[in-house]
């Protein structure tokens, strides 16, 4: 039985159909590089040129001017050692929060399996398919006045961990790796009277690194990305993070020094994804198999 393809493989056998082939793919993979790395390349050759030329009309692909000291001038200007410090601290601290009661609920979903495990794993789902943005106002006023302790949270850590622990998806990943867990593997370990915990800790866990190092990525560049959540609940200049923190004090800088300054929030989570791109596709697929 042949496999079909879109372009037959007595074509590709001879040198014109080969030829054909190989730059129809050299033009696609050219397209699909300009439209991804475009924006970026614009970004980052905007804060090298001067005021003037930022903001001329046509635009410039290649700068004019070139002045590297636009990104000396917003690291300074914009104080972004302390931004960036304040973010890397609100990331961390969810990250620790999000693999501690994360992980606890994926794998007592997936091998506990409490009563009502499928119905509360639907629920949290559904979540999924609230828009974002509508949770803002009951999230806010929880934060303003949380209930049973009746404390403000703005302008603390707290505002920003709190929320992001309550993972949707981040639950499911787990517990989909979880469950591709040979469980004869987990009953040897309770023969030898290993507890639950005692599992988790010391079979589970060193199994998951893939999964948990996915989570670790998806918790860190969710926080680092967000702008609309710490900008309502860190109104404190010393206390807000990187993309809040740029967009307060962005009057009265220059447009060249502004852009500078954006390129160097886009940074970490770019490396982020290129150092960590194949454990990232690696960790999305691990539990699709049944080990």
């Amino acid at each position: 039985m042949s496999t079909r393809t879109l372009i037959p493989p007595a074509r590709l056998a001879r040198p014109r159909g080969r030829a054909a082939y190989r730059a129809s793919l050299a033009l696609v993979l050219v397209l699909f590089t300009l439209v991804f790395l475009g924006p970026l390349y614009w970004l980052a050759s905007s804060g090298l040129k001067d005021a003037q030329e930022v903001i001329q009309t046509p635009p410039t692909l290649v700068p004019g001017t070139f002045e590297p000291e636009n990104y000396t001038r917003a690291w300074e200007v914009m104080d972004l050692a302390t931004l960036l410090l304040n973010t890397l601290y609100y990331a961390f601290g969810a990250l620790a929060f999000q693999l501690v009661l994360d992980v606890a609920a994926a794998y007592s979903l997936s091998k506990l399996r409490p009563i009502l495990g499928k119905a509360i794993l639907g629920m949290m789902l559904a979540t999924l398919m609230i828009p974002a943005t509508v949770l803002v106002v009951p999230q806010y006023l929880t934060v303003l006045d949380v209930p049973i302790v009746e404390r403000n949270l703005l302008d603390s850590p707290w505002a920003i961990w709190l929320p992001s622990v309550t993972n949707a998806f981040n639950i499911f990943l787990l517990k989909r790796f979880f469950d591709s867990i040979p469980k004869e593997l987990l009953d040897a370990a309770s023969m030898d009277g290993a507890g639950p915990l005692r599992i988790l800790w010391a079979i589970v866990l060193p199994i998951s690194r893939p999964i948990l190092g996915v989570v670790s990525i998806f918790a860190v560049v969710g926080v680092w990305k967000d702008f609309l959540w710490p900008m309502l609940t860190l109104p404190d200049p010393a206390k807000q993070t990187l993309n809040v923190g740029i967009y307060s004090l962005s009057n009265g800088v220059p447009v060249n020094v502004l852009i500078a300054a954006l390129t160097i929030a886009s940074l970490p989570t770019l490396l982020v994804f290129l150092l960590f791109q194949r454990n990232i596709m690696s960790g999305l697929t691990a539990g699709g198999l049944k080990g």
